[in-house]
């Protein structure tokens, strides 16, 4: 229905664009950072009465029900409209004691009149500062322009007046926005004229314009409307908005006429936009008067005296010089720095300092979240430190020898800036994945990233989070940002020489228990699913009172190797026994046999054992082999599913391997096979969640016991199904599978 219309910045007003999807961007940037004061400022939203009152509006669908069941559930619109309607000015023979006899004494027109109003005046109500403003002209001339932009409305058809009316009553709002987020700055200008040249003074000063600030207000409100842009665009010149959408054209002349009724050129030209005779648009002017006055009266306003109000011209006190003014930033940094150094030093403990870190850059450089990364051990990579309530980002890490922007920034020892996009900050190339999660974890469109430089060496990073428009600001205070790093980074450097040796150990000691316990739950439940199962087999049997030897030595075997499972946790690594021989074939027929004598396996599952007659000893814990071949058959299993299938369990006899030989076991099912996302991470201890087959903690496991035992272990899968093939070093006889002689080599 509507188009949107481009319109071109002129000289002397900030470059400004509105995107296809209508969402405010500016783009000059300045010391000052009002912008930044602007998204922290908790300006108000705006009612959700007003919100969805548009939308009816503008689905043309707002009869007088839809009205009433509206305003019934905005108890203080109900009470604001009941005193209306009951007031002198529509009373007639009887009180209307309820809110449908009130909204019909009222009409619809007047009814979306006060409701818009009294939204947007209540919303003005809560911006910080004006309290203690005096806003008597403001509120007459936003009611004018208000009113004058319904009249033009009518008279060029455009259809949406209501629309008009409330673009009219918000088009200087960006005034009380720069009030609120700038008072000291602003507090005389809020007064001043509104032409021209307060624009000139609020970019020279602000670096923003309150049509700027006023657009942007009203795209935070995401109103699917021209609204924003019949704001921003309230003082361009008349021949520049000939072809730019009606509701822009028509605020345009509201604008005038409310704020500078005396100029006549400057009307003739604003009226011409609209096809509006310059007497008929005075005619406008001098009706508009009368309702202002009646809206004001009904809406609680006292607008007495603010013709009396003075209006001077806007001021902008006197440009520093810049050497000066970069001589005194200079000497600022320093101070700032030599102080974040001595509170630096005051920190107890390392994650105090990291905090102090992070908390003195957001201040200092307007980061909206920051954290640390440190150099690992190895100097290999980028980790996270540690921060309370965030397990994500300890366990983040950026490889330094894979490149990327902050990987550059830790090796080259230069602040970088990084955006989303190619040429956003200073990145020439596409984002990296470790850049890409940064910005999602620091809910962020670019990053700052500060090394941590120590003499010749970089301790770590510290990376900000910052909107794309403060990058050129960060930029300009790169020489400060490299003071602050070498600060925190010397800080850091005593720091981990006292105490960070003995954290790390400690650490380390806890993660190994942690990974361990893991472990062993995970194996526990194994054992118990068998004894479980048995339980309910010697139940069977008891019943018929049939013998129950057998089942009750498995069972005292399950019960031992829950004990020995759990007693492993009290020592991470156990004494070295020497190598001793295991029968493959024995611990395969046992976990034949635990499988088979329960009920886990469906009856729609076969398996398979297929023993090699010569090839029956390795070396090693045959507990250990036992746990691997439960973890895999298990697994198959359950990979089959209900639709059922064969697990087969192979010795395919001895094999050579770079001169060492072993015995190769395979465990394998004709099930669905693995996805390549899978299989690609097979091995990887993570916790188990069974999204897939043979996905989960086990295969972790069962890949750590292979290495426990010295031996080897892949995975082979397709839509034929799966196997994974174990190479175990074989029993030689001397007690160690060391290198074969060449007659070995040669016989096998």
């Amino acid at each position: 229905m509507k188009e949107q219309d481009h319109v071109a910045a002129r000289p002397g007003m900030p470059r400004t664009t509105l995107d296809l999807s209508g969402r405010f961007k500016i783009m000059q940037q300045s010391d000052q950072d009002i912008r930044n004061r602007l998204l922290i400022a908790r300006l108000p939203a705006m009612p959700q009465i007003l919100v969805r009152l548009i939308e009816h509006l503008q689905a043309d669908d707002l009869g007088m029900p839809e009205l009433a069941a509206l305003i019934s559930k905005d108890a203080g619109m109900t009470g604001k409209l009941l005193a209306v309607a009951n007031s002198s000015a529509y009373q007639r023979h009887q009180r209307n004691v309820n809110l449908e006899q009130s909204l019909v004494a009222l009409g619809t027109d007047m009814i979306k009149t006060l409701v818009i109003s009294d939204s947007v005046f209540q919303t003005f109500n809560n911006f910080p500062h004006s309290g203690s403003t005096d806003l008597r002209a403001f509120w007459k001339n936003s009611l004018s322009a208000a009113v004058i932009a319904r009249e033009i409305a009518r008279l060029v058809e455009y259809p949406h007046q209501e629309e008009a009316y409330l673009a009219g009553l918000l088009h200087n709002v960006g005034r009380l926005a720069l009030l609120a987020t700038a008072p000291k700055e602003y507090a005389y200008n809020f007064t001043a004229r509104d032409d021209e040249d307060l624009c000139a003074v609020e970019q020279r000063t602000l670096q923003i314009t309150h049509a700027e600030a006023g657009a942007w207000l009203i795209e935070r409100w995401q109103l699917d409307s021209f609204l924003a842009d019949a704001v921003l665009y309230h003082h361009e010149s008349s021949d520049r908005l000939e072809s730019a959408h009606p509701l822009i054209r028509i605020v345009r002349l509201a604008h005038v006429l409310s704020s500078h009724p005396g100029d006549d050129a400057l009307v003739a030209e604003a009226a011409a936009l609209c096809g509006i005779a310059p007497d008929d648009a005075r005619q406008m002017l001098a009706g508009a008067a009368r309702q202002v006055d009646k809206a004001a009266a009904h809406l609680g306003i006292d607008l007495a005296g603010a013709d009396d109000i003075p209006a001077p011209p806007a001021y902008a006190p006197p440009a520093l010089d810049p050497v000066q003014q970069r001589l005194s930033e200079e000497v600022r940094n320093m101070v700032l720095v030599s102080e974040v150094g001595q509170s630096f030093a005051r920190q107890q403990g390392e994650s105090g300092l990291l905090e102090a870190m992070t908390r003195s850059a957001r201040i200092l450089f307007d980061f909206g979240n920051a954290v640390v990364l440190l150099e690992n051990p190895t100097g290999h990579a980028l980790v996270g430190a540690p921060v309370p309530g965030s397990q994500r980002i300890a366990e983040f890490a950026v490889p330094l020898a894979k490149g990327g922007p902050i990987a550059k920034s830790a090796l080259e020892r230069r602040p970088a800036f990084i955006g989303r996009e190619p040429g956003e900050g200073g990145n020439a190339e596409p984002l990296g994945l470790a850049e890409e999660q940064l910005l999602r974890m620091l809910g962020t469109d670019s990053l700052v990233c500060v090394p941590l430089v120590a003499g010749a060496r970089c301790l770590g990073v510290l990376i900000g989070g910052v909107a794309a428009w403060q990058i050129p600001y960060c930029q300009r205070r790169e020489r400060f940002m490299q003071s602050f790093g070498a600060q925190a980074a010397s800080a850091l450097e005593n720091m981990l020489s006292e105490r960070g040796h003995a954290r790390r150990q400690l650490a380390s000691v806890a993660e190994e228990y942690r990974e361990a316990s893991r472990r062993v739950v995970h194996e526990v439940n194994n054992p118990l699913s068998i004894i479980k199962n048995y339980l309910s087999v010697l139940d069977s049997k008891l019943a018929r009172q049939e013998p129950v030897g057998g089942e009750m030595s498995i069972l005292n075997e399950e019960i031992d190797r829950v004990g020995q499972l759990v007693q492993s946790l009290a020592d991470l690594k156990p004494a070295d026994t020497g190598p001793r021989p295991t029968d493959v074939g024995k611990v395969i027929d046992e976990v034949q046999r635990l499988f088979r004598s329960t009920g886990f396996v469906p009856a729609s599952v076969e398996i398979d054992v297929n023993m090699h007659d010569d090839a029956t000893r390795i070396e090693g814990d045959a507990d250990v082999l036992k746990q691997i071949l439960v973890n895999l058959v298990k697994n198959a299993i359950e990979a089959l599913g209900t639709t059922g299938g064969r697990v087969e369990i192979v010795n395919r006899g001895h094999v050579n391997r770079e001169r060492h030989l072993y015995i190769e076991l395979v465990v394998s099912d004709n099930g669905p096979g693995l996805s390549r996302e899978v299989l690609a991470h097979l091995f990887s201890p993570v916790k188990s969640t069974k999204d897939g087959a043979h996905h989960g903690l086990g295969l972790s496991i069962v890949h750590s016991l292979v290495k426990k035992l010295g031996g080897h272990i892949a995975c082979r899968s397709g839509r034929t199904g799966t196997a994974f093939e174990i190479l175990l070093p074989a029993w030689l006889g001397s007690g160690t599978a060391v290198a074969l002689p060449a007659r070995a080599l040669g016989s096998a």
